[in-house]
């Protein structure tokens, strides 16, 4: 066990938790554990957006797709990016508008029905929980290379480390944390960055000639299909990273931690700049893991790719560096899964306790001990469903929440938001549609069906042909929300319209006021 590396682990530990501690100072009401009392600037809360976005699935599964088949590993980056501009227009003024500390807060500011709560904090609760097993299957990967610790150990390990973040310090803490990491992260990746360049004599494009022979995949290394060699499933991938983003919940709460609409525009343009520096360095980062470690050399460590920052990271800086990186990348997966676990916990003590079991009426005590109850409910079934999806690359895994998040929530905000008919049970359909129809199109692909043994979670042929669903599943999350608000039209109110159109815009509560509606 390297003694620089549990030293630097133990200083990350130590600086986190410190801020816990100071956190938790100020953690004394319901609005400063869900949403840090909305007191976050604009810059704070972007570099907090970023932080909780570059994740594991970014550092560690980027790099590692990207090392492993080149320009394909691009197509998980770059939709992602891209994701931050639809957010900017189309939903963070209006949610920071609508919405108090969860997504079914904006829902519901429409139809005032405790079942559409139910079913937005269910889905919430289940997004949540698919994106932490990204988090947690690279932590687990990364203390097995570093520490010699057995998978299944590491994850319970970080787990619990999390969940002191979680339970003492609430959403304050945890976005003090996103943002020293986020801090961290693009210095680490700056680093390794000028060292790579280094090694090309800062030429840029002598990376791409270098490239073309430096795999076994030669000339295609730079070319599109050495993995998704059916140009749907690229789509497909594309379009759920594009649009996910938009309906991730831990994403979209940070909306909620900054004072008004205004400064959670600017938040969301911080962001963008800060993850697109981050993503170009990434690229050449991966480039270089596959020409400097070797694709032999990663695969053996993790054959999803998963460690190849880390053993670029000592090739070029030797133990130091090696143990830097896995304590920054420890960091970021400490600080994404705290982010989640909290949204998760806000999802059910705010949503499901308080305003559906105790109508609204449960004191800001009984909430935040709700909350705590459960991210320890929430933690222990990710780590139970992480030990199952151990070979997966974590970018992919992460891509999956992002399309069960474009599919199930985006076609409810952007109908709430923009479509005057919209109703009860078009919301309600259209949640679970998307819902129910990525998680069974997913149960059905290559990820959990292959024909080799080890390729897949078990063995025999796919039904569904696509790795990713979104091409079937976003229409389906928006066909469904159509569907049931149509054939519901005559039996059903389409809730609040006009005062919703002018909040979601201005900020105001106007009574009264007539507005066109689509």
């Amino acid at each position: 066990m390297d003694v620089k590396v549990v030293t630097l682990f133990t200083l990350i530990v130590a600086v986190t938790l410190l801020i816990t501690y100071y956190a938790s100072q100020k953690t004394n009401s319901a609005s400063s554990f869900y949403t840090a009392g909305g007191g976050l600037t604009g810059w704070q809360n972007g570099f907090a957006i970023a932080g909780d976005f570059m994740s594991a699935s970014s550092f560690l599964g980027l790099i590692g797709a990207i090392s492993l088949v080149g320009y394909d590993g691009i197509f998980l980056m770059y939709g992602a990016l891209v994701s931050y501009l639809v957010v900017l227009l189309l939903v963070a003024e209006p949610l920071r508008n609508l919405g108090k500390y969860t997504l079914a807060d904006m829902i519901v500011e429409r139809f005032q029905a405790r079942k559409v709560r139910g079913v937005t904090a269910f889905n919430a609760l289940t997004i949540s929980i698919f994106y932490m097993l990204a988090q947690l299957v690279a932590a687990g990967d990364l203390f097995k290379l570093l520490l010699n610790i057995r998978y299944e150990i590491s994850v319970v390990l970080v787990g619990l480390v999390m969940l002191i973040y979680v339970i003492f310090g609430g959403m304050t803490a945890t976005s003090w944390v996103q943002i020293t990491k986020a801090f961290l992260l693009l210095g680490s990746t700056f680093v390794i960055f000028v060292m790579v360049m280094a090694k090309f004599d800062f030429n840029f494009l002598r990376v791409f000639e270098e490239m073309q022979t430096a795999t076994p995949l030669k000339e295609a290394y730079l070319a599109p299909g050495a993995k998704y060699a059916n140009g749907l499933d690229a789509f497909s991938l594309t379009l759920g990273l594009i649009l996910g983003t938009a309906g991730l919940p831990h994403v979209l709460s940070r909306f909620l931690t900054v004072p008004n609409a205004k400064v959670a525009r600017k938040s969301v343009v911080y962001s963008i700049w800060i993850i697109g520096l981050f993503y170009v360095m990434v690229i050449f980062l991966g480039f270089a893991a596959a020409k400097f470690v070797g694709v032999q050399d990663i695969v053996a460590a993790n054959p999803a790719g998963n460690m190849a920052a880390p053993l670029l990271a000592k090739i070029l800086g030797g133990d130091l560096l090696f143990a830097v990186v896995s304590a920054v990348a420890f960091a970021t997966i400490l600080a994404v899964v705290a982010g989640i676990v909290i949204t998760g916990a806000t999802a059910f003590s705010h949503d499901f306790y308080n305003e559906i079991v105790k109508g609204g009426k449960a004191t800001e005590k009984e909430q935040i001990r709700m909350a705590r109850f459960a991210s320890i409910g929430i933690t222990v079934l990710s780590i139970i469903l992480a030990l199952f999806v151990q070979k997966m690359n974590v970018a992919f895994l992460a891509s999956l929440a992002l399309t069960v998040a474009a599919s199930s929530n985006l076609p409810v905000i952007l109908y709430t938001v923009y479509w005057r008919r919209f109703n009860i049970t078009g919301a309600i359909t259209g949640m679970l549609v998307g819902l129910i129809g990525t998680i069974l199109l997913v149960a059905l692909s290559p990820n959990v069906w292959s024909p080799e043994q080890g390729k897949a979670l078990f063995v025999g042929e796919p039904i569904f042909p696509l790795a990713s669903p979104g091409i079937v599943s976003i229409p389906l999350g928006f066909l469904g929300a159509y569907l049931g608000t149509v054939f519901s039209a005559r039996k059903e109110q389409n809730g609040n319209f006009e005062e919703i159109l002018v909040k979601s815009n201005t900020g105001s509560d106007i009574k009264g006021v007539s507005h066109h509606g689509v």
